[in-house]
C-alpha cells in the first residue's frame, strides 16, 4: 500500500521525472507487484510504454540466496489493501528489473543527467544490477533507501517491521543484498524507522478531512488504504511510509540526516536483517560504511507534502 502511494507521490511531484519503476519480491513475490505498478499507471492515466510513459521491469520470485519471508503485516490478496482497483493490461514484453536499472543508469550518466535511484524494497534488484555493472554506484547520482532502523529516534525500536524484534522488514527479506549494496560505494541515503514509522508522522483530523473529501481517485485510493489499516489495529502513518523516500528525492530540506557507519546482519539467530551502527569512541571499525540516515524530520511540512501531493 505505501509503496504505491509513493509511485503516486513520485508521479505527480513537479521536480521529479520518473523515468522507470520495477518490481521486487518483498511483500507480495514481484510478479504480483508487478501487475500493481501497472495498475496504478493506470489509475494515474500514465501510459507504461511510448515517449511519454514510464518503463517498467520486473524482478526475480526470491531474494538472492533465501526463500522469500512471509509478510506478518499482509497489504491484502491484491498488495493495495483490498482496494477493488482494476487490473491493468501489461505490456508484451517484460523487462528484467536489474537490467532495466543497468540500462537507464548507463544511458542517463552518458547524457549527463544520472540519476537517483529510489528503493523502496528489499534490494535484491540493485544488488544483481551491481554484479552486472560494478560502475553502478559512479553511474548514479545518489541512491535513497527506504530501510534500516538506526536508533537514531525510540520508533526504530517500537516499530520493528521485520519478523525479529530488532529488524526492518526490507532489510530482514534479503539481508545479504542490503549488506552488498551498502557496501557498493554508492552516495546512499537511508530513511529508515527513525523517521519513516515516526509519530509525528500520524495524520491529523484535519488531514484526514481533507483527504476524504478530495474528489481525485488518488485520494479515494488513500482513504480506502487508511480504513483497512485501522480497520486492522495500525497506525495512519503505515500507509505514509514509502512516502517518506520520495520526499527525500524531491524535499531533501525537511529531513535531516547524519553520516553513520554501519552493517546488515545476515547470520544472526535473533537479529537478522539488523542494521548495526557503530558510534564507539574507541575501538570504532573503520571498515563499515558509511551512510547518511535519516535522524528527524520537519514531520508536519513532511506529511503536508504527501497529503497535498496526493489532493493536487
Amino acid at each position: 500500500m505505501d509503496d504505491a502511494l509513493a509511485l503516486i507521490v513520485a508521479l505527480k511531484t513537479a521536480n521529479l521525472r520518473l523515468c522507470a519503476v520495477t518490481s521486487v519480491s518483498g511483500n507480495l513475490p514481484a510478479e504480483r507487484c508487478y501487475r500493481n505498478i501497472h495498475t496504478i499507471l493506470q489509475l494515474m492515466k500514465v501510459p507504461a510504454t511510448g515517449p511519454t510513459g514510464v518503463c517498467t521491469g520486473r524482478g526475480g520470485p526470491h531474494p538472492l540466496v533465501r526463500e522469500l519471508a512471509h509478510d506478518p503485516f499482509s497489504h491484502g490478496a491484491d498488495g493495495l489493501g483490498e482496494t477493488g482497483l482494476p487490473a491493468a493490461p501489461l505490456p508484451p514484453a517484460t523487462a528484467y528489473a536489474p537490467n532495466l536499472l543497468v540500462e537507464h543508469a548507463r544511458r542517463h550518466a552518458e547524457q549527463g543527467d544520472p540519476l537517483t535511484v529510489v528503493a523502496l524494497g528489499p534490494l535484491t534488484n540493485i544488488a544483481l544490477a551491481l554484479r552486472m555493472e560494478p560502475r553502478l554506484a559512479q553511474l548514479v547520482k545518489r541512491l535513497i533507501v527506504l530501510g534500516g532502523a538506526f536508533g537514531l529516534q525510540r520508533e526504530a525500536a517500537l516499530n520493528a517491521t521485520g519478523d525479529n524484534p530488532v529488524s526492518e522488514w526490507n532489510f530482514y527479506v534479503d539481508p545479504e543484498a542490503a549488506r552488498q549494496v551498502l557496501h557498493g560505494g554508492f552516495e546512499l541515503v537511508a530513511v529508515g524507522l527513525d523517521v519513516a514509522t515516526h509519530r509525528g508522522l500520524l495524520l491529523t483530523a484535519a488531514d484526514e478531512q481533507d483527504l476524504r473529501a478530495c474528489g481525485r481517485a488518488e485520494a479515494r485510493v488513500a482513504c480506502s488504504m487508511l480504513d483497512f489499516v485501522t480497520g486492522r489495529g495500525f497506525a495512519s502513518y503505515c500507509v505514509l511510509i514509502d512516502s517518506c523516500a520520495i520526499a527525500a528525492a524531491a524535499r531533501p530540506d525537511l529531513i535531516e540526516t547524519v553520516a553513520l557507519h554501519c552493517d546488515v546482519e545476515t547470520r544472526g539467530e535473533l537479529t537478522r536483517g539488523q542494521t548495526v551502527v557503530d558510534i564507539r569512541d574507541n575501538f570504532r571499525w573503520g571498515h563499515l560504511p558509511q551512510v547518511h540516515a535519516a535522524r528527524d524530520a520537519d514531520f508536519p511540512a513532511l506529511r503536508r507534502f504527501i497529503v497535498h501531493t496526493l489532493m493536487a
